[in-house]
């Protein structure tokens, strides 16, 4: 069993957009051409298909084996290319729930048109994502209902005596498929192990993906909880899978901005170095359409050519000290600011249409109804003003606990990449408190970057005229939206 190493996602964090789409909104045939160009272009073994908050082309399998069946011959799809869902989580995303039973009906008629196209039986779909997992049962009853509902109703009889559902319109394979857990809230991180052994208890596995987001743990708790949560994932993962000798595939959720991972053609090695034992990484769009072609082929090379190894060795109890003592004064900050960046957030230019997402500052209890728009635009509207939300909240960290974190030195460089781009003027003005705080930090701030942060800042709180142009321009410059 092939696993990927890098997995192409519709995350909608570039500043640029795609030669094949026709406009900055990519979407609809589109998607199926970023699909295919991540595949025999960007040379990415997997293909995120996104069905969670946005609407999606349900029959892209034959629309990929029809647009270059030359490619597809030699790379098949199932066996050296893959399409993995993304699907809504009924626990959360009622609206949307459906979609899931939607989802997974599509895959047996997915696999129907790979078996006539290769002649002979291929899935090319046989794992599906699912976001905001909480527990093994979640995943159980996606793997359950597939097996029972879908598979199993080919043996049923259309009437009493009648022949079966399957002899009537033909078998549904494969037989059963793989749920991957994305794995998003910071109490679940912390314990992933517990989770990711319930879910060997229930099924006992030949092996498991699991999928640990970077970006909404930093929205939700900050740059450095989302960091020091996912290093306490991986070395618990990697101490489960030496403990129970199934393999355990950490996939990593890191886009190109520094609070969501600082993922970038030109960071690789850093990455890569931070997070060893992780399998596989998320090529997002920024990753993709904001570097020229060559320097993103080279980086993919680069990941594709190394092998996981076991996680860097962190303190857990310490991590979970800095963790308890510097969320609470991340949250605060954001609370106080959340009006000024949904403000200039209406006005971040759109990538993919989307649907908001439900997270702990949509519905939250710990920190009053403070309602954001997700990591991307977020991270969009604040970079905009000039204040870097990696720094948020730095304050709390003594030097004790910033020597514990710069033991990684992807820390120093996510934060000095991240400065580049603040426009101090207006930073300390709305977080006075890290005057000083940053002292540990040797950054250039980029003049051009400053003068573009300092008009979207005065237009945003005096005039309210059209930000977009602006934002798009600084964004440029960065080679991210958010």
């Amino acid at each position: 069993m092939k696993i990927p190493r890098c997995m192409g996602t519709q995350h909608p964090d570039n500043a640029r957009f795609p030669f094949f789409s026709a406009s900055a909104v990519v979407e609809g045939e589109a998607e199926v051409d970023e699909a295919f160009y991540s595949y025999s272009h960007l040379g990415l073994d997997e293909q995120m298909w996104d069905f969670e908050g946005k609407e999606v082309d349900s029959h892209v399998v034959r629309k990929l084996l029809t647009r270059d069946e030359e490619f597809f011959r030699r790379h098949a799809l199932g066996e050296e290319c893959f399409l993995t869902p993304r699907v809504p989580n009924p626990a959360f995303e009622r609206s949307d729930a459906k979609v899931l039973l939607e989802t997974l009906e599509s895959i047996p008629r997915s696999f129907d048109v790979a078996r006539d196209f290769y002649g002979r039986d291929i899935a090319p779909i046989f794992e599906v994502i699912l976001p905001m997992t909480t527990s093994a049962q979640e995943l159980s009853r996606i793997s359950r209902y597939y097996r029972n509902f879908i598979v199993g109703k080919g043996n049923q009889p259309i009437n009493e005596g009648d022949i079966t559902v399957s002899q009537w319109i033909g078998e549904f394979k494969p037989d059963s498929i793989h749920v991957i857990p994305l794995v998003e809230d910071l109490a679940h991180l912390l314990t992933v192990d517990s989770l990711i052994e319930g879910c060997l208890a229930d099924d006992d596995p030949a092996y498991l993906r699991v999928f640990l987001a970077r970006s909404d743990p930093a929205l939700n708790y900050g740059y450095v909880s989302a960091v020091l949560s996912v290093e306490i994932a991986l070395q618990r993962l990697w101490a489960l899978e030496q403990k129970t000798g199934v393999p355990l595939y950490p996939i990593l959720g890191v886009g190109s901005v520094p609070f969501r991972g600082n993922f970038t053609p030109e960071n690789v090695d850093n990455c890569l170095a931070s997070y060893p034992s992780v399998q596989t990484f998320t090529i997002q769009s920024a990753f993709k359409y904001d570097y020229p072609f060559e320097v993103v082929r080279q980086a993919v090379d680069k990941i594709e050519a190394t092998r996981r190894q076991a996680p860097r060795p962190v303190l857990e109890e310490r991590s979970k000290e800095i963790i308890g003592a510097f969320t609470p004064v991340y949250q605060a900050h954001v609370e106080k600011l959340a009006g000024l960046i949904n403000k200039v957030a209406e006005f971040v230019p759109l990538r993919r249409r989307r649907k908001l997402h439900i997270g702990l500052f949509g519905y939250s209890r710990d920190v009053g109804k403070v309602r954001l728009p997700r990591a991307i635009g977020f991270c969009a509207a604040l970079y905009s003003l000039g204040v870097p939300p990696e720094v948020i909240g730095l304050e709390s960290l003594t030097k004790s606990d910033l020597d514990y974190l710069r033991s990684d030195e992807s820390f120093t460089k996510d934060l000095q990449r991240a400065l580049t781009y603040c426009n101090e003027d207006i930073l300390f003005r709305l977080l006075p408190g890290l005057k000083g705080a940053l002292d540990f930090v040797k950054y250039e701030p980029s003049p051009e970057h400053r003068r573009l942060t300092s008009r979207i800042y005065e237009q945003a709180t005096e005039s309210g005229h059209d930000l977009s142009t602006l934002i798009t321009e600084a964004a440029q410059l960065r080679h991210f939206l958010g």
